[in-house]
């Protein structure tokens, strides 16, 4: 018998690897008004539901997902993220 077991896989460029997107993100904060944040790293967020027997087995295909797949071990860093039944998708803001 098997279960659904939802998960993120937040990837991130590993500390001392350059990333161009922080950078170009940190370098327009003062052309908004935005002062005393640093240190911006942009990466990717991917969301996926597994069937496995248990809540270890489902992590334990997500981090090799992780590292083989999702993210680029010699440049990246990820972090599995166990998430509840329900999706994190949230809704659109509307102004």
């Amino acid at each position: 018998m098997s279960a659904s077991f939802r998960f993120a896989v937040n990837v991130t460029p590993k500390a001392g690897i350059l990333d161009p997107q922080g950078r170009a993100v940190e370098q327009s904060l003062p052309h908004l008004g935005v002062s005393g944040v640093s240190a911006i790293r942009v990466g990717r967020r991917v969301e996926l539901t597994v069937e496995a027997a248990n809540a270890a087995a489902a992590r334990t295909v997500v981090e090799r997902l992780a590292a083989e797949l999702l993210s680029n071990p010699l440049i990246e860093a990820f972090q599995v993220e166990p998430l509840g039944a329900a999706s994190s998708v949230v809704a659109e803001v509307v102004r």
